[in-house]
């Protein structure tokens, strides 16, 4: 005997909740740190992350790049062994990574090994030795990865697209060659390290378990050690994007083709940020976008697509990748801008907008209910000059948008017009159908 299906129909949706903005003790200590505390006490641990300015030439790349894997190989009072089961007993962790703009020193512990985990930190920080036999093993595991990454098509589609993008700029080349890591010598290390790791416009951020005033003090002992000499370096500002033929990269033999697509953007400070936020969004910055929907749920041309603004120190774009079989490429660059044209000349819906703005406000009210969340969110906010008043003030602005000035936003940002397209894949296989779409330079 069957049970008929009793068909239902779905409660509205809530009201979204709009997380507390963050109080935060914000003080610059006598030697250039910057410090900012966010007490949070549901769990008895503190989230730290210490970003330092890293700014440096292509010429710097290999040596930086191996920095931040080689950075906790000890002191002249910790082996890299015991470094590690020093933050292990007070129930904390520590990792390194550095990229064009920072070194970033992330890590947490429980409330109670605070000091111990600042005192090693500190240490990190102004006596890390480099120790030439740890080197030289960190320096073939780098090396090994890096060639792996290198041979994946993605890598290869990034590469192409940052150096289509950026000429001569310090971002056009995120990853050194296997070579080039592996002629960096310990020496190298310790001079970049001299050179760059200053407290001069670096910024400790805390968030957790702690007292705001008695943490501010805490550090300001701890760091005073920290040298008080030297600049934080500078970021040129990134060129301004100039639009051209499809860059068409050969990847002799492969089945699939990586598309890539860049637009100049602007700064989250700028009117227009938040609609054009929300028009990202619609075409292709969730699951249930526009361009996803097209050439993933409808046609079937790839797994998914993904559009992005990207906020670095000296500059931002908005870019958008999807990888497609050989066969449907010039198929997917037409859907893709068939998207594109659509959205800049007939807008989006009502019902998109408000979709796409309980969206952003929702993943922000996320990216910061955390304190792993917060702490990272608020690095990534200072790196370009922003802080805690952004984050308060955005839910608001996202509300504020309208229809009409999304649609603005995408017929002024995202239009064929202004797409930069770089295209990897069987040169062979797809010059042909790709080059009836627009002209194209190899």
């Amino acid at each position: 005997m069957s049970q008929a299906t009793i068909s239902r129909p779905l409660p509205p949706l809530a009201e979204p909740r709009h997380a507390e903005p963050p109080q935060v003790t914000d003080k610059t200590l006598p030697n250039g740190l910057r410090v900012m505390i966010v007490q949070r006490s549901a769990v008895p641990l503190v989230e730290v992350r210490l970003r330092v300015p890293f700014a440096g030439t292509s010429d710097e790349l290999p040596i930086a790049t191996l920095l931040g894997e080689t950075m906790l190989s000890g002191t002249s009072t910790h082996t890299d062994v015991t470094l590690a089961a020093a933050l292990q007993a007070l129930g904390g962790g520590l990792g390194a990574s550095v990229d064009a703009d920072r070194l970033l020193l992330a890590g947490n512990t429980l409330a109670t090994g605070l000091p111990g985990f600042l005192e090693l930190l500190s240490t990190v920080v102004t006596d890390a030795q480099y120790p030439d036999p740890q080197v030289a093993v960190e320096r073939e595991h780098l090396a090994d990865h890096i060639e792996v990454a290198l041979s994946q098509s993605s890598t290869a589609a990034r590469a192409a697209l940052v150096k289509r993008l950026y000429g001569d700029h310090p971002y056009a080349v995120e990853l050194p060659t296997p070579a080039q890591v592996r002629e960096v010598a310990a020496e190298q290390l310790r001079a970049l390290h001299a050179s760059k790791v200053l407290p001069a416009g670096s910024t400790l951020i805390l968030v957790g378990d702690v007292e705001a005033e008695e943490t501010v003090r805490l550090a300001e002992t701890v760091f005073a050690g920290w040298a008080t000499s030297g600049v934080a370096s500078e970021m040129p500002p990134i060129p301004a994007l100039v639009t051209g033929p499809t860059l068409l990269v050969n990847r002799e033999g492969s089945v699939q083709s990586s598309i890539r697509y860049a637009f100049e953007s602007i700064r989250r400070t700028d009117p227009d940020y938040p609609a054009l936020q929300l028009a990202n969004l619609i075409f292709a910055g969730y699951f249930s976008s526009r361009l996803v929907s097209n050439i993933r749920e409808d046609k079937g041309y790839t797994y998914s697509a993904h559009s992005s603004i990207e906020h670095s120190v000296a500059g931002s774009v908005l870019t958008m990748d999807a990888d497609v079989a050989s066969e449907v490429t010039a198929q997917s660059l037409l859907e893709i801008d068939y998207e594109l044209g659509r959205l800049a000349t007939s807008g989006p819906t009502a019902e998109e907008v408000e979709d796409v703005r309980q969206y952003a406000i929702g993943t922000l009210a996320l990216s910061i209910a955390t304190q792993s969340g917060l702490a990272s969110t608020l690095s990534a906010l200072v790196g370009i000059g922003l802080g805690p008043d952004w984050l308060e003030a955005h839910p608001q602005r996202l509300a504020e948008v309208t229809v009409e000035q999304v649609a603005q936003a995408a017929a002024k940002y995202l239009t064929p017009a202004n797409a930069i397209r770089v295209v990897l894949g069987d040169a062979d296989a797809i010059r042909s159908a790709v080059s009836v779409l627009a002209p194209i330079q190899e």
